[in-house]
């Protein structure tokens, strides 16, 4: 990631022609946003105009150009916001929560959030663009790829710290240009079945590759991590003793269980 991406909110709005300072404005500036998306997606980007982004948004094209000069300027604010978004994402991975969890949820864990990323129709359309037409890129670069490896590595890392430092490096560059692989695939493919198993493949593309390095039978004196049985999250408390049993509550979705997966009522 360019270093755009360090300030990628401010510099999204000094981006803009006009910047919006009310609710409505910046709602306007993500319908825009959206819309273009919508548009590249459809028929790419050569082909794609102002006239039809602002179509697509249901808005002026005067009030388009209030904000964007050009469509250049509207995909570069797309950068911005994708960008903008997979820091957010990184942000909120539980790093220390995660590394004690059982190597294939640990996965689950960072493919749920990467597949959510995608849901955004901003995001999805950045992606494949930067790997069919990368000449139209003015903010985002593959050091944006290398902050996503280096990312992953310092997790390898947390999670079993006793390799060499470049064997973490080596094996979060394999899982980031494979699932990158798989996940374009995906994006791209018009059945949305297959899509969905093209990304849920990803999953165990990564558990395979890395359990022999990460697995859990490398664990044998980590200590055993209690998870939620409804919405796997870590995040517990202890909350009495029923029958004998302790009793624990999920911070996350609420919900009661005992210590071995049985749940109570809330």
């Amino acid at each position: 990631m360019t270093e755009h991406s360090r300030s990628s909110s401010s510099k999204l709005s000094n981006n803009l022609r006009r910047q919006p300072k009310q609710h409505r404005g910046k709602a306007r500036v993500e319908k825009i946003l959206d819309a273009a998306a919508a548009v590249f997606d459809e028929v790419g980007y050569e082909a794609a105009t102002t006239h039809l982004i602002a179509a697509k948004a249901g808005t002026a094209i005067g009030s388009l150009y209030q904000f964007f000069p050009d469509k250049a300027a509207i995909f570069k604010a797309m950068e911005l916001r994708h960008a903008e978004r997979v820091k957010a994402m990184w942000a909120e991975v539980d790093i220390p929560a995660i590394v004690q969890l059982p190597l294939r949820q640990m996965i689950h864990a960072i493919a749920t959030a990467v597949a959510d990323l995608f849901e955004q129709p901003v995001s999805r359309v950045v992606f494949v663009q930067f790997y069919l037409t990368r000449e139209i890129f003015q903010s985002i670069d593959e050091s944006m790829t290398q902050e996503a490896i280096n990312f992953l590595a310092s997790i390898l890392k947390q999670r079993k710290p006793d390799l060499a430092d470049d064997q973490y490096s080596l094996l979060a560059e394999v899982c980031v240009h494979s699932s990158n692989a798989v996940m374009l695939a995906a994006l791209r493919s018009p059945q949305p079945q297959h899509r969905q198993q093209l990304t849920e493949q990803i999953e165990d593309l990564l558990v395979s590759y890395l359990e022999p390095h990460m697995g859990d039978s490398l664990f044998s004196n980590v200590m055993k991590v209690m998870i939620c049985p409804h919405c796997r999250s870590p995040q517990l408390s202890k909350n009495g003793y029923r029958r004998g049993k302790q009793c624990y509550r999920c911070k996350d979705c609420g919900k009661q269980f005992v210590e071995g997966g049985r749940s109570l009522r809330r």
